[in-house]
């Protein structure tokens, strides 16, 4: 596998999450009305563009911190606090969002949790928030023993993968629900790919291909911070322009 330098793909990542934001922010201000806090149809599209801003753009945000080779050096605190404060950022925003669509639900008499988008969004958010206290608990109380860190930080890593895999794949199932939702009584039908369907379909891409990305980074040898016992953690990071040696 070709090891490709960090820094293009940080500002490759970075557009391709600013594209997703601009997506879904298009998608409701131009084809679902844009946006309101009275519980109208235009609250409920604050929830796909908290959610993906959130749970997939911010999230996968937080967790390639520690693949910055500044964080190779120095104290970890400093690191710990921001990946903290960015994932807790996520949840503010998450929680905002699953509160627009129960207000917009409960307001029109809509069942809430019916759908198996609504299943998986809620299990994500969940399980979100229990790793977010648990690395709290382990990472940045200075109680936690080192043994205790070490053993749950392998969990951690996993969850935090899973997570990830998780909100993209509640984003993307949202956002062909409210398609076939929409998309009838009087619109083109969805099998007929209208213009909203075909930018809607494409925000899904861009998201999916966002995940994807954040994945393979985090599994990359190369670009993951050495441990503090090894002995590349005495060797000087790779430039960031450059391949990692």
């Amino acid at each position: 596998m070709l090891d490709l330098p960090f820094l293009p793909f940080c500002v490759l990542l970075g557009g391709l999450g600013f594209m997703c934001v601009a997506f879904v922010s298009a998608w409701c201000q131009r084809w679902r009305g844009g946006f309101a806090v009275d519980g109208s149809a235009q609250m409920f599209n604050w929830h796909p563009v908290l959610m993906v801003t959130g749970m997939v753009v911010l999230y996968g945000a937080a967790a390639l911190v520690y693949r910055l080779p500044p964080t190779w050096r120095g104290p970890k605190l400093p690191w710990k606090v921001l990946h903290g404060a960015l994932a807790l950022a996520a949840f503010g925003l998450a929680v905002l969002g699953l509160a627009a669509v129960f207000r917009f639900h409960n307001d029109h008499g809509t069942p809430n949790m019916y759908s198996l988008h609504s299943w998986l969004g809620l299990v994500t958010v969940l399980l979100f928030s229990c790793q977010w206290l648990a690395g709290f608990s382990a990472f940045l109380l200075p109680w936690a023993p080192g043994w205790l860190r070490a053993l749950y930080k392998p969990v951690h890593i996993f969850f935090g993968s899973t997570i990830l895999m998780l909100s993209v794949a509640s984003c993307i199932s949202g956002i062909n629900e409210k398609l076939f939702f929409s998309l009838k009584n009087g619109t083109t039908e969805y099998k007929l790919l209208p213009a909203e369907a075909v930018f809607a379909n494409t925000l899904g891409l861009l998201i999916l291909l966002f995940g994807v990305l954040v994945l393979g980074a985090l599994a990359r040898p190369s670009w993951k911070r050495p441990d503090a016992d090894s002995p590349d953690s005495c060797q000087v990071p790779a430039p960031l322009w450059g391949s990692a040696g």
